[in-house]
This record gives C-alpha cells, structure tokens and sequence, in this order.
C-alpha cells in the first residue's frame, strides 16, 4: 500500500479509498459487481491532479478516470493494480457570463447543475441527456455525448470554447479561451473531447450558452411509414423556422410496450402504429409560437403525413409524454442480459438496417426477448436494443448487429463512445491507418500508457 501512502500524502488523508472499502461499491450504475482496483485517489485541484499523474507516470501505474460512472461501455473497467481516479472535488462552477454568455466550469460539475444555473442567468446549455443527474461535464466531455438536443445544438464538442487538460505526465495544458474564433495552430482541445480519458484528464471546461427559450412546444404523432417521418422532419425543420430540438423516434415495439408499463390506463396514442415521433419546440414569441407549432401539426395531419397527433397542453401532459422516451426500468427488467447498441447512419438506410435487424434475429437467435428501436432521427442515432435470458449467445449477437453497421457503412458508436464494449468493433468503422494513427497518438501523448489501458485501442 506504499503508492497509497503516497498518493494520500498529495490529496490528503481522507480522500483516497483503499481497495478493501471499493469492493463493497457496485463497479458501476449499470454493472452490480464489486469494483475491484488498486485504490481510489480524490484529487481536489489541477495542482492535485497534476501531481498523482506525474507520480503514477514515474512508477508507471495505471490510471482510469472516473465521472458520474453511468457509461455504457465499461470505460471505468479496472483490474486490481489501477489506481481509480474521481474528480468529484473539482466541482467548482463559475457564475455565467451572460454578455459573452459562456460558463467556466471545472469536470466534477454535474451536468444538471449547469443547467440550472444557466437557466437562472436566463441562459441555456445546449446539451442533455437522461443521466443529466449524475453526468459530470469531465464525463460528458471525455466521451463526447450527444443526448436529446443535439439536433438543435449540436454534441458535446460544440458547447466546448477552451479547455484545460492534464497529460498522462503531469504537464498542464490550460486554453480556457471564452471566444470562438482562435486560428493560432492545432486546436489541441479536440484531441481531448472524446478520447475517452486515454490521452489527458479534462479538468476544467469554458463552455457555450445560449439564450434561454421562452416557449416549449411538445408533440406526440404517429406515422404509418418511414418516409413519412422523415417528410415529417423536414416540414418541421422548415415550418418551425430552427426552433425544432428535439425529434425522437420510437419504433412501435418500444412505443407499446413502454405504454404498457408507464401509463397503461391513458395512452397519449393508440398504440399500433408504426412509428411514433416526440417532437419538441423551443421558440422566442410567446404571442406565436404555440400557434405556429400547433398550425404545423395540424398540416401533417391534414395532408395525411401523419395519422395521428396529441400536443401537449401542460407541462404535465409534456411530462408523461417524454416519460414515454426516457423511462428505460422496465426495459431493464425484461431484457435480463440487456444488449444495447448505439449507433449512426445515413437516414435513407435506417429503416432498412432495422428490418434487416429484426430478421436476422428472428432466424439466427430466435430465442430473444424482443427489440427495441428508439432514437435522434435527426442526427443519424439509433438506440437498439435487444436482450436474452442468459448470456451464451451475447457475443454472437453482437457480432451479427455489429456486422451490419459495418455493411451499411454506419458508426459502431454515436454517442456512448467505445470503451472496453465495443474495442474488437472498432475496425467495423475506423480504417487500419485510422486506427494506427489513434496509436501514434495516444503513444505520443502517454508513452507509459498509464491513462485508461485497455480502451478504445
């Protein structure tokens, strides 16, 4: 317990946990086993964080950073010799800028807390997702998340302005620039932002804001085809004049059976359709938004784009119709060994993969527990799940799915990043020399291969 001892004497007594105490902590939010590693070290400052890397680089100890731990991907898999590291401490959020409306923000921040003080500067954060009450602005950063509204505002990497990174060495790299335009060399910061933790440690973000909307528009409408969806998206984009930020698509599987599990008394829409889209609208004219946006869903439903349509009148009727998209429990108890795939391609090819999704594991796993297909349609992201009562054929079906984003030319990972999970995948979208040159990189940058081992390459 020597390096401990150390690592104790930087950050103090009574902020690293010894590997005795972690075994009684589940490895992660998705993985109930115990987490198994050399010790947790809690840095609470970049002085700090600079400090345990330099000295775990010299012993060449490996280091695996952890965020909000919610990943999908085992990214904070560790063995009994690695030295965990959570930035929980550096938690320090700046007050919002809102002339030049941005936010400083240091990596344990956590996601929901910087979007509540925006709001209350009047502003908004362009990014969200699901775990936006445990996700850290490290967590998001580091794996580049994308989430409901990137649509609109674009992923993680778009709310990033400046950066401040350690390296692998201990070397600080601080950019915390609060403009946009900065041409001065190689835009280090990129290197970073969805590496994963494998090449720097993120600890401190100055981040984009945005003007906070003053209306919010929500739909729910059903299609009888695909292209009809995708019409839909297009009128949407353009009849909502760029106030469309959220457009989610649920395959009808997921639609009827998420309804029978969260509101099976009153359903928003029949269920049997099939697809269902959750559109939502957040505009600056209070006097016209609501009629503009109801005005387009009554064309779509006029003109037979769509079959059916509910908007919702409270912030209730909106509540339970995201609930729909969000609540995932009941997947989780029906899919025993869950298999989830996140995914990107061309829209013109979506709705073929799923088919083709379906009959394969209809004729080569007949024993599946069904499958779920949700997703950004506007970005190209597709959440598909499946499931199984026991894992002996997990691996066979990952490999059949995986398969087929290789043949349509799509990424094996568009928003949960590729981890442990998806490592034997990578070459399914990444070319030899693309993947050799992540190599030379991440050589460059942590010759010791201390930080995160084993992930992404």
């Amino acid at each position: 317990m020597a390096r401990l001892a150390e690592l104790r004497s930087i950050v103090g007594q009574h902020h690293v946990v010894d590997g005795e105490e972690l075994r009684s902590r589940p490895q992660d939010f998705w993985n109930n086993v115990p987490t198994t590693a050399l010790g947790l070290v809690k840095p609470g400052s970049v002085e700090e964080v600079s400090a345990v890397l330099s000295f775990c680089d010299r012993r060449v100890q490996p280091v695996i950073v952890e965020g909000g731990r919610t990943n999908l991907v085992h990214a904070t898999l560790a063995t009994p010799d690695m030295v965990l590291m959570s930035l929980e401490r550096l938690n320090r959020l700046q007050p919002p800028n809102t002339d030049g409306m941005t936010v400083e923000a240091e990596a344990g921040v956590v996601l929901e807390n910087l979007q509540l003080a925006a709001q209350k500067s009047g502003l908004r954060f362009g990014l969200d997702l699901g775990a936006r009450g445990s996700a850290t602005v490290g967590g998001v950063l580091s794996t580049n998340a994308g989430g409901f509204q990137a649509l609109r505002y674009g992923v993680a990497r778009d709310q990033v302005l400046g950066l401040e990174c350690v390296l692998a060495n201990g070397t600080v790299l601080s950019h915390l620039v609060p403009y946009t335009k900065d041409n001065s060399g190689y835009d280090l910061k990129h290197l970073f932002i969805g590496a994963e933790g494998t090449l720097g440690v993120i600890t401190k973000a100055v981040l984009r804001l945005h003007p906070a909307p003053q209306t919010v528009n929500t739909a729910l409408l059903a299609f009888d085809s695909f292209g009809a969806v995708v019409g839909a998206l297009r009128t949407m984009r353009q009849a909502l004049r760029g106030t469309l930020s959220s457009f989610e698509i649920m395959w009808r599987e997921f639609y009827d059976f998420n309804v029978a599990a969260v509101c099976p008394a009153a359903p928003p829409l029949p269920i049997g359709f099939p697809y269902y889209v959750l559109c939502e609208a957040e505009g600056f004219a209070p006097d016209s938004d609501a009629t503009e946006f109801e005005a387009t869903m009554a064309g779509l439903l006029e003109s037979g784009a769509a079959s059916d349509i509910v908007v919702a009148q409270s912030s209730r009727q909106r509540a339970d119709i995201w609930r729909i998209r969000e609540e995932f429990q009941p997947e989780i108890d029906l899919f025993k060994v869950m298999l989830d795939f996140d995914v990107s391609l061309p829209i013109s090819t979506m709705e073929a993969f799923v088919d083709e999704t379906a009959t394969l594991l209809a004729k080569e796993v007949p024993e599946n527990l069904g499958l779920h297909v949700i997703g950004h349609l506007g970005d190209g992201n597709l959440h598909v799940t499946t499931g199984l009562a026991n894992p002996e054929r997990k691996a066979e079906v990952q490999k059949l799915i995986y398969g087929l984003i290789r043949r349509y030319r799509g990424s094996i990972s568009a928003e949960h990043g590729i981890g442990v999970a998806k490592k034997p995948f990578l070459d399914h979208s990444r070319s030899a020399d693309e993947i050799a040159t992540m190599r030379m990189i991440k050589s460059a940058l942590d010759p010791h291969g201390i930080l995160n081992p084993g992930k992404i390459i």
